[in-house]
């Protein structure tokens, strides 16, 4: 043992402490060229490819399991043809928000694979966390090294009693919670019928999300949507009758839902005609609330048949069993609150479909989310014609719901992967990203962006008096949706602006769902701006944006360099990773350096990113439209 080497996993803020051992970063990046020390992040960025298909892989085995003479995405047939594995969280695989572990078990796998070539004998675990530090023990009981735990401070933040409550709850007990705060607050929107009877001449069915409405929409009361853009137009124009059926989410331009029903209302009244707007819920109904439960109590059924889970949770090739990290989302899936969202979600579709006269086309917003595997069945099976799925913004690399494993596109026939007829991307980046993930050729239409025709109007040169040295340095701040993540990329500014001139200009765009106020950041003279994008470009040097936001496309798109966090909490979910002229900072002394540098730089060369072309020829072929 006193040849082998000790390893310590290091899972905190601050540097690791010096000792007779090797660090291993488990959330940093260390410096650049520090042989010392072993960052996981870095080596799940330089051995992406690799750990993105095994980790798929080992999505599709798990479904693909035999337990009990039967495979488990058999044993969870909820329909015929149709698996509820699907809508599991498991297999959505949202690693953005609902399923953050999925960073932790890609990590493992990557520590995995740094220790099978060095010889290592002892593990020390600095860590909070307790599911983390449960994995790591059980690994190594599984192999002869030796493990340590050593638990650092909780830095979380501070979770209210009700929400710990509820979490105590029993998964079946925090389900009913679910359902009738659901009924509760989703009542009103019921309707006497999806559509009303004259949309029987509608022959295509958009699918969208009541939000990322246009304000002229709330104001006048014409459906106008940035999901949508031009095409709304250019379906009006042509007078196709299309009806729309929207999801309901609270947001604070329709933060209720009364105000939903009426907004639903107004959109009907000044359709003139063609247009015919519901909301999901508009078939609720006591009927679709029994045939909710039943399905939930099917559902948990199977999951109490299924004891024999955990050893399946074992990549193949590896010794690491990730059921700690993964136990929670396969409970919520088969006993708790996720499940029956899930079953509310199907029978809501399935009432909505089955009364609906028969589409020749459907088009719908895809991100793969559970709903989405219920709305692909429910629309075949009430024998609708051709289904579109349309990924409405950027396909990030590391946004797994995009992803499958090769041999889920194969069509067996019985419980397949559900499928649209045809994606419809919006440029040669999103098909690139779809293409090397396997995905089949044929299934692929390229469309315009209609989210980014304003790109169109956005020249990439920008004035050169506006880039003269003696200027101050202007730095453009994108704001992220998720509060952590922006108080993350505030945070690392603050400890920039101490290196950066002290004359630069900060001027702050906030994500519309998450404010930045000016007093909370003294140090940085804030100038808080809601203004267009394409407004605020040619006031600024540089973009400085969070991991995850889609707004870096558009100052890529209109040539300004752009910084983005990369901080070791998360994959590295830029919609601009691989592509040259964008920095990622790993640390505050790197975001100055980068930013420094970019008021140098010249402009940025860009490649082309969405197709952009604001007649929308291949949108009018798709839909079958007259072109003009």
């Amino acid at each position: 043992m006193t040849d082998r080497l000790t390893f310590l996993v290091w899972d905190g803020d601050n540097k690791p402490p010096e000792g007779e051992w090797i660090p291993v970063l488990w959330r940093g990046f260390g410096e650049s060229g520090d042989v010392s020390v072993y960052s996981i992040p870095r080596r799940v960025e330089e051995q992406a490819d690799a750990l993105r298909a095994r980790f798929l892989g080992w999505i599709y085995d798990l479904g693909e399991a035999q337990i009990n003479g039967k495979r488990l995405v058999d044993h969870l047939t909820l329909r015929p043809g149709f698996s509820y594995w699907w809508m599991t969280l498991l297999a959505e695989k949202c690693n953005i928000a609902k399923s953050p572990q999925v960073y932790d078990a890609v990590r493992l796998l990557a520590l995995e694979e740094l220790i099978s070539a060095h010889p290592v004998g002892r593990i020390i675990l600095a860590s909070s966390d307790k599911i983390l530090a449960r994995v790591f023990r059980e690994w190594c009981g599984q192999t002869d090294m030796v493990f340590e735990w050593h638990r650092l401070a909780d830095g979380v933040n501070p979770v209210s009693w009700i929400r710990r409550l509820y979490c105590s709850l029993p998964h079946p007990a925090q389900a009913l919670v679910f359902l009738l705060r659901y009924l509760w607050q989703r009542w009103p929107l019921k309707q006497n019928g999806t559509f009303p009877r004259s949309s029987a001449s509608g022959e295509i069915t958009f699918v969208d999300y009541l939000a990322h409405l246009s304000p002229a929409a709330l104001v006048t009361g014409r459906y106008s949507s940035n999901y949508w853009t031009g095409l709304i137009t250019a379906l009006d124009r042509d007078a196709v009758r299309v009806n729309w059926l929207h999801h309901y989410i609270d947001h604070a331009a329709v933060s209720t839902t009364q105000g939903a029903r009426e907004l639903i209302t107004r959109f009907n009244q000044n359709s003139a005609g063609i247009q015919f707007h519901a909301t999901l819920d508009g078939a609720l109904a006591w009927s679709v609330v029994w045939n909710v439960v039943y399905d939930y109590a099917r559902i948990m059924l199977m999951g109490m048949r299924l004891r024999k889970m955990q050893p399946h949770f074992r990549p193949a090739d590896s010794r690491i069993n990730l059921w700690p990290l993964f136990e929670q989302d396969w409970s919520s899936s088969v006993f708790g609150a996720t499940a029956m969202s899930n079953c509310l979600f199907l029978n809501l579709i399935e009432q909505t479909l089955e009364c609906l006269p028969r589409q020749k086309l459907g088009v719908y917003l895809q991100e793969n989310m559970a709903w989405e595997m219920a709305f692909v069945h429910a629309w075949r099976a009430a024998g609708h014609g051709e289904l579109v799925g349309v990924p409405h913004s950027t396909v990030r690399y590391w946004d797994l719901r995009y992803f499958f494993d090769p041999r889920s596109y194969k069509h067996t026939g019985n419980n397949d992967l559900p499928l649209p007829d045809f994606v419809a991307l919006n440029g040669l980046t999103g098909m690139a990203a779809y293409l090397q993930g396997k995905f089949p050729e044929e299934k692929i239409v390229e469309v315009e962006a209609l989210r980014y025709l304003h790109l169109v109007n956005l020249l990439p040169e920008r004035k050169t008096a506006e880039r003269l040295p003696a200027a101050s340095l202007r730095v453009l701040i994108l704001g992220d949706y998720l509060l952590s993540i922006t108080r993350q990329q505030m945070k690392w500014l603050m400890a920039a602006a101490s290196i950066l001139p002290p004359d630069t200009r900060y001027i702050v765009k906030p994500h519309p769902i998450c404010p930045i106020r000016a007093n909370e950041y003294p140090s940085l003279q804030l100038q808080i701006i809601d203004a267009p994008l394409a407004d605020l470009f040619g006031d600024c040097d540089v973009v400085y944006t969070s991991n995850i936001t889609s707004a870096a496309v558009d100052a890529y798109s209109a040539g300004i360099p752009v910084v983005s966090v990369l901080d070791g909490d998360t994959f590295n979910m830029s919609p601009l990773r691989g592509l040259a002229g964008v920095t990622y900072a790993t640390n505050p002394s790197e975001l100055a350096d980068a930013l420094s540098r970019s008021w140098e730089s010249s402009d940025l060369e860009t490649e082309p990113y969405f197709c952009l072309n604001e007649k929308l020829p291949r949108w009018r072929h798709l839909l079958g439209l007259a072109e003009y």
